[in-house]
């Protein structure tokens, strides 16, 4: 089983199956959390130039049925090198980030025990530094070595992080709101949609500070997610929430993925404000606070929103998928003297860059609460600062599957194959921000660039996702064909999804 760890390697992340599913035999246990551990110290002392039994490591995990006996591993490998731990018990992930920037804990790096929204026989390690999330082939390093750990036995230090985290949040909602009062939000009703997952303490602290949150549900933390998949991309997820918010008539609805770093809202009106409309909300709050600056996204985002963003005086960059990878590009940017506020991603990781450029869905929606709370004193609504945000008319993501084994090079020629169609057909224009596969635009009944679509590799797996949107009536279908009949005779890509959307 040794031999296959490296297969847990998920983008920056380690994740796999934790629990037996289906005749499926986990490949993510007790064994791997343990030695991952011990690779984990011994990196990240080379890393400090430090020895391993001079280092302090946070863990903390989720609501995960696997969570604690994982928890139990990973901290028996870090006493195994020596390291001091910090056992923050149930956690969030922008939780464990300040663990290694809050005085009281000072860790020099951490762990958060997490599969974010997949499945519940599912699990992973998010391993954290001073600096952030770890690179990718930082993880491929990490495990490549925890495969050949023989542990050899030691001091672990329960603490109660989350109130720490929450200080700092309720710290931020006073200064924002320029209220020293013990309950600045009193007067504000939100719903606290938690999925069961590690955040349905928010609840509380929002009613600490004064808010109303009657009709907030599935706090309870339970890893079998009985209620519905706590992430704010599901379709079911988002109904629960937004109707939660309609019958208990709130000002703001907000929801969770299971360790947090994800989060979405919904309106007063019960719609949701997730993907580009979340974006676009959070851009105009920090471009009404200063113009000019540049908002780094992944490259799904929408037509509709750079429009947005340049009307409210701001420069919209488009990146790579992977949380890491939008954050990584915004501090670069920052480096260079391009001010970026923010990294975001349409999934709901976002990384603020006053916030350490850490990825925490809930700082976001606390910042978003705080405007929430101003614009209701002036008998105005959050919701009412996206009002312009041209959304598009037809849009649709298809995943296809890639069917050799070097997938990695079986996608890139599918891409170069429609990036030389660019240059045979003037009517196929390939995008001046192209950064991630393949975007590609077309002028359908008149118009100019009203309809595109983008084709990559997935992040995580042998999969090519592709996304499509048109202001035209059946324009999604129209290029869609047209992407069809390109690659029609390839042998390297699972078109079958594609085929079935175009004969739909």
């Amino acid at each position: 089983m040794r031999s296959e760890w490296l297969k847990l390697k998920s983008g920056s992340d380690i994740r796999g199956d934790a629990m037996e599913h289906d005749g499926i035999q986990p490949l993510l246990t007790i064994e791997t959390a343990e030695c991952v551990a011990y690779a984990f110290a011994a990196w990240l002392a080379r890393k400090t130039n430090t020895t391993t039994d001079k280092l302090t490591i946070a863990v903390g995990h989720d609501s995960r049925l696997t969570g604690q006996a994982l928890k139990n591993g990973i901290i028996k490998g870090l006493t195994a090198a020596d390291c001091d731990v910090l056992d923050c018990g149930l956690c969030t992930t922008p939780a464990m980030f300040f663990t290694t920037i809050e005085p009281e804990t000072n860790a020099d790096g951490a762990v958060m025990i997490t599969a974010s929204h997949h499945p519940w026989y599912r699990n992973g390690f998010k391993l954290i530094t001073r600096e952030g999330g770890l690179q990718g082939s930082d993880v491929t390093e990490i495990l490549t070595a925890a495969m050949e750990v023989t542990l050899p036995q030691r001091l672990v230090k329960p603490i109660d992080f989350l109130s720490v985290y929450t200080e700092r949040l309720a710290n931020m909602v006073r200064e924002r709101l320029e209220d020293d009062a013990l309950r600045p939000l009193l007067g504000l009703h939100v719903v606290v949609d938690a999925g069961n997952g590690a955040g349905g303490f928010y609840a509380q602290f929002l009613k600490d500070l004064g808010a109303d949150v009657d009709g907030s549900q599935f706090l309870e933390p339970d890893g079998h997610f009985p209620n519905h998949v706590p992430n704010p991309e599901d379709k079911d997820a988002m109904a629960a929430v937004c109707r939660a918010v309609r019958e208990s008539g709130a000002d703001l609805g907000v929801i969770f993925d299971t360790d947090c770093d994800r989060a979405a809202i919904v309106d007063e009106q019960g719609h949701e404000i997730n993907r580009n409309r979340l974006i676009a909300l959070i851009s105009a709050i920090l471009l009404n606070e200063k113009s000019g600056q540049t908002i780094v996204t992944d490259s799904v985002t929408s037509s509709g929103l750079a429009k947005f963003i340049a009307e409210w005086g701001g420069t919209h960059y488009r990146f790579k998928r992977g949380y890491r990878n939008v954050i990584n590009e915004a501090i670069r940017l920052n480096e260079e003297g391009i001010e970026c506020p923010i990294a975001i991603e349409t999934s709901g990781h976002a990384a603020l860059k006053e916030n350490y450029f850490l990825d925490d869905g809930m700082y976001l929606v606390t910042r978003l609460i705080c405007e929430a709370m101003e614009r209701k004193r002036q008998g105005l609504t959050l919701g009412s600062l996206i009002d312009d945000l041209a959304e598009p008319l037809e849009s649709v993501e298809v995943r296809m599957n890639i069917l050799e084994e070097d997938f990695h090079a079986a996608g890139q020629t599918v891409i170069e194959t429609i990036l030389s169609k660019t240059l045979e057909d003037a009517s196929w224009h390939l995008a001046a921000d192209n950064r991630e596969g393949v975007r590609i635009s077309f002028d359908l009944d008149g118009g100019v660039d009203n309809a595109w679509f983008l084709l990559r590799m997935s992040v995580h797996d042998p999969v090519m996702p592709l996304n499509a949107e048109s202001d035209v009536a059946g324009g999604v279908r129209f290029m869609l064909k047209k992407l069809y009949e390109l690659l029609e005779d390839t042998e390297a890509l699972d078109l079958s999804p594609l085929k079935k959307f175009i004969e739909d």
